[in-house]
């Protein structure tokens, strides 16, 4: 038996495993209750450092804004604490392992200043409405590989399984569609800094069309296609990426390249592959914390806790560049830290698959279901990467949305900072023909 007819073999015997049943309607009527209509917790933590959620987001902003990121909400507040390695043994509990390892590698540099929490997670009423509905609807099949019965929300607000919390966040919610310039940068150990790529990008999210639902959608919760400008050398290169619930062909991809003339299938493009968009600084599947199918691993749903963890990070995505960085880590003056209750979920190499990275555990926000931080840990268990999103809240959708992340490499001494949205331009636009993200298209447009 080839290595094809197993693979096939092993993706009929995921299909054949029984669905992951939705939750029964007295629990899903908590969405209208005790919890938001997303899912998180509706009340104030015991001692009222994280406040209870009212729903109004960043409704009323008229400060200045990047694009249609908002750029200094919250801007007169000032830090409640600074957490270092001076310290940090007073915050152990709220401190992920690798924020931790940071203070303690760059003592001298690294902190994290925290300021008041807000909960400006919101979504639109259409969005809002399909939430409750996945919560009785939306299944999990293939072992946890696929969903069915979902759409246009978070796929499981009140989540019982990891899977579904990886399902959260790759379904988290967004616009019909976006177009925005990005930056991959690249920090070495000696703290030197270098552009790897600059790119316009497009997305399209079918999971969020407003006139779809869980019959019309074809699987497909993004089309993305992005233009390499610089450096030079790099230019003109372009990449289309589907990524699909289809748990027999989760991503399919496409690549431009100049001095080829030709577009070609991208089979690697996922995965442990080293991300060549930021020069192999980070894992394709690092990209925005996490980016692509969930078959290597087994994922674990451990709890809730509260942690500290970026957010509400504004004010560093839409900074200039000079503005971005210390030494070896983000600009600890720019990035904002805020106390709140997080999903907790481990990924360990599940049996027959194989990962460069064998653990890892994320942190899930219970508000938006963005990912904040995660940590990635090496065959002897030792704390090996970690990264930190930035997520940013943009009320044309209205979300809370995330792209950048900052992935560091804690042996080696690296950063790689992928997706960085500083001095471009993120807006929120109508959705483009779906032709528009093929690898025809891209050929098409290059032949011109």
């Amino acid at each position: 038996m080839n290595n094809r007819t197993l693979a096939a073999a092993a993706i009929c015997a995921a299909f054949a495993l029984p669905a992951h049943s939705a939750v029964p309607a007295d629990e899903a009527a908590k969405l209208k209750t005790t919890l938001t209509p997303l899912g998180g917790e509706k009340a104030a933590n015991a001692d009222g450092s994280i406040p209870a959620w009212d729903g109004a987001g960043l409704k009323g902003y008229t400060g200045p804004k990047v694009g249609d990121i908002p750029a200094a909400p919250f801007a007169d507040e000032k830090p409640v604490a600074q957490i270092s390695a001076k310290n940090a043994a007073q915050y152990g509990d709220r401190l992920s392992d690798g924020t931790k390892a940071l203070m303690q590698k760059y003592p001298d540099s690294f902190r994290v200043d925290v300021f008041p929490t807000h909960r400006t997670a919101t979504a639109p009423d259409y969005v809002i409405a399909n939430t409750f509905a996945n919560a009785s609807r939306c299944k999990t099949k293939a072992g946890g590989l696929s969903i069915e019965g979902c759409h246009g929300g978070v796929p499981f607000p009140i989540p019982k399984e990891g899977i579904e919390l990886y399902w959260n966040y790759m379904l988290r919610i967004e616009s019909e569609a976006v177009e925005h310039g990005f930056k991959n940068i690249v920090v070495s150990a000696d703290g030197s800094r270098a552009l790897a790529t600059r790119n316009d990008e497009g997305w399209n999210f079918p999971y969020y069309y407003k006139d779809g639902s869980p019959e019309k959608w074809n699987g497909k919760y993004f089309l993305q296609r992005f233009n390499t400008t610089e450096p030079p050398f790099k230019a003109g290169e372009s990449l289309v990426i589907h990524d699909s619930i289809d748990a027999s062909e989760p991503r399919q991809a496409w690549q431009y390249l100049v001095g080829q003339r030709r577009v070609r299938r991208a089979p690697t493009v996922g995965y442990d592959t080293p991300d060549f968009v930021a020069s192999g600084a980070n894992y394709f599947d690092e990209v925005m914390g996490i980016f692509g199918a969930p078959d290597r691993y087994e994922w674990k749903l451990v709890g809730k806790k509260e942690l500290y963890v970026p957010y509400n990070t504004n004010a560093i995505v839409t900074a200039k560049v000079d503005q971005l960085f210390a030494k070896h880590h983000l600009n600890p003056d720019k990035l904002r830290w805020e106390l709140h209750r997080v999903w907790v979920v481990e990924a360990t190499v599940a049996p027959g698959k194989r990962h460069a990275v064998p653990k890892r555990r994320y942190y899930f926000d219970e508000d938006s279901w963005v990912l904040l931080l995660a940590d990635g840990y090496d065959a002897e268990g030792k704390l090996w990467r970690t990264t930190q999103m930035l997520p940013f809240v943009v009320p044309a959708v209205p979300a809370v949305s995330v792209k950048p992340a900052a992935v560091f490499n804690l042996q080696a001494g690296t950063l790689s900072a992928v997706q960085f949205l500083n001095e471009e331009n993120y807006r929120v636009v109508p959705r483009k023909p779906e032709s528009y993200y093929t690898g025809d298209a891209v050929a098409a447009d290059n032949a011109r």
